[in-house]
C-alpha cells in the first residue's frame, strides 16, 4: 500500500471509528437493563432503579433517524415487557422489529407521512395513565419527522406552511437551535407538547444528541423537555433573516398571536407536566470525537480534539483546518507530526446557488479552493468532513474528502472548485474528481466529524 493510499484508509477508519462507538444498539443496551420488576438505567456512572411493579404497560415511542437501531436494542432488552411501539424514522433508515413498529417520512422537509406519524405518535401518548411507563427514543430528524402543524379554533396550519418555513430556514443560513425554536411554536407536538400529551403518565426519554451542548430543548425540538423559547424569540429570527416578507401567512398569524398572549406558548419548566420525565442523553459527538481519537492515537498519529461545538459557515470554518493543517507541516504546531486534529458539531451554508450538496461537502471544497493557490505546501495535508448519519444534505453521500490528490484529478478534469463552490455544487464536483464518502444510512445521529490529517 503506497503512503498516500495508507492516509486515506486512515482518514476513512478514523470517521468511521467515531460512528461505530454511537452505535445507537448498542448505546441503548448499555444504558438499559432488566432484572426482575425492576428496570435499570445507566448513565452519569451510575445505574438508577426504576420500579415496574405498578407499570401494566410499557409503550415505546420516538422520532429520529436512529430510531430503528434504539428500537432494536430496546427490544432486545426489554422483549416482552413491551405491550406496544411506535417509531417514525427517516425514509430508509429502518430495520426488523418485533413489536415495536416503525413508519418513514421524510428529512429534512415534513411531508404527509410526518403529519401522518406524528398524528398517530400524539393519539398513543395520550391514551397514558398512571399506571403507563412510557421510553421515548429520541435522535435528531425527530423536528421534521414528527410534524403536526399547529392548529386551534381560529387559526389551522398546514403541511405546506411548514414546508415553506423550513425551506427558508434551511436556505437562509440561520443555525439548528433558531431553526428549532420556530419549529416548536408552529407545532402540535414539539416544544414539551409530546409530555403534556403523555401526562400523567411517566416517561423515561433516551435521546441521542445532534446538537451542539446538547441541549435537551434543541434535540429534535424538545417534544419532552421545558421550552426555553418563546413566541418572541421565534419572530426576532425571522426578523433577523429578514424573512418577514416571504413566510407564510399563517404562520406569522400564529407567531403574533402567540407574542399577543392569544395563545399558549410552549410548556415551561416548572410545569408539572415535567414531574413525571425523565430526560437522559445516552450519546453525543464528543462521544464519537474519543473513539475517533482512540483510533487515530492506535495508528500512530498525535491527536488532538479542537471542539465538539462547532458551529458557522462550513466554508468559513474549511479556511481554519487549512490553517491549522498548514501550521503543523511548516512548523509542527499545535501538533508535531503525524498529526491528526479532530473536531464535531453542525456548521450551516448559505445558500446562494442552484447546485447540489451539503454543509460537509462544502466545507471539504472549500478547503480544497484553499489549497489550490498553492498546491505545493498542500502536499501531505488531508482532510475530511461527513455526517454522522450518513446523509449530508439533499445528497446519499455523508460528506467528502479533499487532498491534492483530489484537486490535481479535478484540474485534469478542468473542473474549477472555485466555480462550483459558488454555485453550492459540492456533490458533482467530487462526484467527478473522486472524494465523496459514502457509508449509506448509519442509523445514529450526533452530527458531524471533521478529520485533518498531517502525516
Amino acid at each position: 500500500m503506497t503512503g498516500q493510499k495508507k492516509v486515506q484508509q486512515d482518514l476513512f477508519g478514523i470517521f468511521a471509528a467515531g460512528v461505530r462507538r454511537v452505535d445507537p444498539d448498542i448505546m441503548i443496551r448499555e444504558c438499559v437493563s432488566l432484572s426482575g420488576q425492576t428496570l435499570g438505567i445507566t448513565h452519569d456512572g451510575r445505574e438508577e432503579p426504576v420500579s415496574l411493579e405498578k407499570v401494566e404497560r410499557i409503550l415505546v415511542l420516538g422520532a429520529g433517524k436512529a430510531g430503528a437501531a434504539m428500537a432494536r436494542g430496546l427490544e432486545a432488552v426489554l422483549r416482552r415487557r413491551i405491550s406496544l411501539g411506535l417509531v417514525v424514522v427517516k425514509e430508509g433508515h429502518t430495520g426488523k422489529l418485533e413489536t415495536i413498529k416503525l413508519l418513514e417520512a421524510s428529512h429534512p422537509v415534513p411531508d404527509e407521512r410526518s403529519v401522518h406519524a406524528a398524528g398517530e405518535i400524539r393519539a398513543l401518548a395520550q391514551e397514558g395513565d398512571e399506571h403507563t411507563l412510557f421510553i421515548n427514543l429520541i435522535s435528531g430528524g425527530g423536528s421534521a419527522l414528527l410534524c403536526l402543524p399547529y392548529q386551534d379554533d381560529r387559526i389551522r396550519l398546514s403541511l405546506k406552511d411548514k414546508q415553506k418555513t423550513t425551506q427558508l430556514l434551511l436556505e437562509c443560513g440561520a443555525s439548528i437551535q433558531e431553526i428549532n425554536s420556530i419549529r416548536k411554536h408552529i407545532s402540535g407536538i414539539k416544544g414539551g407538547r409530546l409530555a403534556a400529551s403523555m401526562y400523567p403518565a411517566r416517561s423515561i426519554n433516551l435521546i441521542l444528541s445532534d446538537v451542539i451542548g446538547d441541549r435537551l430543548d434543541a434535540i429534535a425540538s424538545g417534544p419532552t423537555s421545558p421550552d426555553t423559547t418563546t413566541f418572541e424569540t421565534a419572530q426576532a429570527i425571522i426578523r433577523k433573516y429578514q424573512l418577514e416578507k416571504h413566510i407564510p401567512e399563517q404562520v406569522r398569524n400564529v407567531l403574533s398571536a402567540g407574542v399577543a398572549g392569544e395563545i399558549p406558548d410552549t410548556p415551561k419548566e416548572g410545569d408539572v407536566i415535567f414531574s413525571q420525565v425523565h430526560n437522559i442523553v445516552i450519546g453525543s459527538n464528543y462521544l464519537a470525537l474519543e473513539a475517533a481519537r482512540n483510533h487515530a492515537e492506535k495508528l500512530g498519529y498525535n491527536t488532538v480534539i479542537l471542539t465538539s461545538t462547532l458551529s458557522g459557515e462550513a466554508k468559513e470554518c474549511a479556511k481554519m483546518f487549512h490553517a491549522i493543517g498548514t501550521a503543523i507541516k511548516t512548523r509542527g504546531t499545535p501538533l508535531s507530526r503525524p498529526a491528526c486534529v479532530l473536531a464535531g458539531g453542525e456548521t450551516t451554508v448559505t445558500i446562494r446557488g442552484s447546485g447540489r450538496g451539503g454543509r460537509n461537502q462544502e466545507m471539504a471544497l472549500s478547503f480544497l479552493c484553499e489549497l489550490t493557490p498553492y498546491p505545493e505546501e498542500a502536499e501531505g495535508i488531508y482532510f475530511l468532513s461527513g455526517g454522522t448519519d450518513g446523509n449530508d444534505g439533499p445528497t446519499d453521500a455523508a460528506g467528502a474528502a479533499a487532498s491534492i490528490e483530489v484537486l490535481r484529478e479535478a484540474e485534469r478534469q478542468g473542473l474549477d472548485p472555485e466555480k462550483f463552490l459558488r454555485n453550492n455544487d459540492s456533490y458533482p464536483f467530487f462526484e467527478q474528481a473522486g472524494g465523496l464518502l459514502k457509508t449509506g444510512p448509519t442509523n445514529t445521529n450526533v452530527c458531524d466529524i471533521q478529520v485533518l490529517l498531517v502525516p
